[in-house]
């Protein structure tokens, strides 16, 4: 008899993955069950799968696993950070306002804001609703692990061939990899294509994100994302902050940056303060529903 899990699907400005409370239910191969989960003609569609457990550490309140669509495991995903600060709010999980969450990419703090209530609507004790989250991404790490880091380590508008092309880029890690390239007209550039033979070239042993970006008259940073193990998606919370980053170090922009994605706007602050890079975003509920477990 096939074994039933009740899951949630949400989305953070388009990145839309299944999530699967782990108090509730197990999954033993979340790996398989991302694969099959996420395919959109076959199963429920999604960019990936992220479990939410609690931490088994005092440093942390709950933990966040997150899974792509072709089954490979994450180190963070930001979008679904927000998202699952929602979740844990929303679905009364927690009253807290400030969440510490376990990543594999080390422990990231959420804040969380609210729509406005009437006075009525207060008076009453009406659920308050968490209109978008503040993530604090910690500071992003300009290190590749291949040597093409070169002696100092980082990489700002170094080269990688892909198929036809050389592009100029910047490799800025935010927990995981990813590789920024500024280009003349994103509208131009084949994304698909050139994303998914720039995600897998040499000089990233572990595989990279990769993000085509533009700086628009307005000052806003359109980009485009080939996420690792998931293609093009709506979103990516780690690919703005990188763009953000990569922006800054690159006299492009200052260290304040809208970043303008195909599912929506992140606003990104890379803080001197304390080097840390703060995304703020919305998350949005799509549907509950519940599935088989893959065997």
């Amino acid at each position: 008899m096939a074994v039933k899990v009740q899951f949630t699907k949400m989305h953070g400005a388009g990145n839309d993955y299944i999530y699967v409370d782990t108090t509730l239910y197990r999954i033993p191969n979340p790996a398989r069950a991302a694969a099959v989960w996420s395919d959109r003609h076959k199963g429920i569609g999604s960019d990936g799968l992220v479990l939410i457990g609690r931490s088994p550490v005092p440093e942390a309140d709950f933990t966040m696993r997150i899974f792509n669509a072709d089954g490979s495991e994450a180190m963070m995903c930001g979008n679904a950070s927000r998202c699952i600060g929602k979740y844990l709010y929303e679905r009364g999980l927690t009253c807290q306002t400030r969440i510490r969450l376990l990543t594999l990419s080390g422990v990231k703090s959420l804040e969380l804001h609210f729509e406005e209530l009437s006075k009525d609507a207060a008076a009453a004790s009406v659920p308050r609703i968490v209109s978008s989250v503040t993530v604090d991404m910690l500071e992003p790490q300009l290190r590749n692990v291949s040597q093409y880091a070169g002696a100092e380590g980082g990489v700002v508008d170094g080269t990688a061939e892909a198929l036809d092309r050389e592009f100029r880029g910047t490799f800025v890690s935010m927990g995981n990899p990813h590789f920024v390239i500024f280009v003349d007209n994103i509208h131009r550039t084949d994304v698909a294509r050139y994303g998914a033979a720039l995600e897998l070239n040499h000089l990233f042993p572990q595989r990279c994100n990769i993000e085509f970006a533009q700086v628009m008259d307005s000052g806003d940073i359109r980009t485009r994302v080939w996420e690792r193990g998931s293609g093009i998606t709506q979103a990516c919370g780690t690919g703005a902050c990188a763009t953000a980053v990569a922006a800054a170090l690159t006299k492009r922009a200052g260290r304040k940056s809208r970043i303008v994605m195909d599912g929506g706007t992140l606003d990104i602050e890379w803080r001197k303060a304390d080097n840390h890079v703060y995304m703020t975003g919305p998350a949005a509920f799509v549907y509950d529903g519940e599935t088989d477990l893959p065997e």
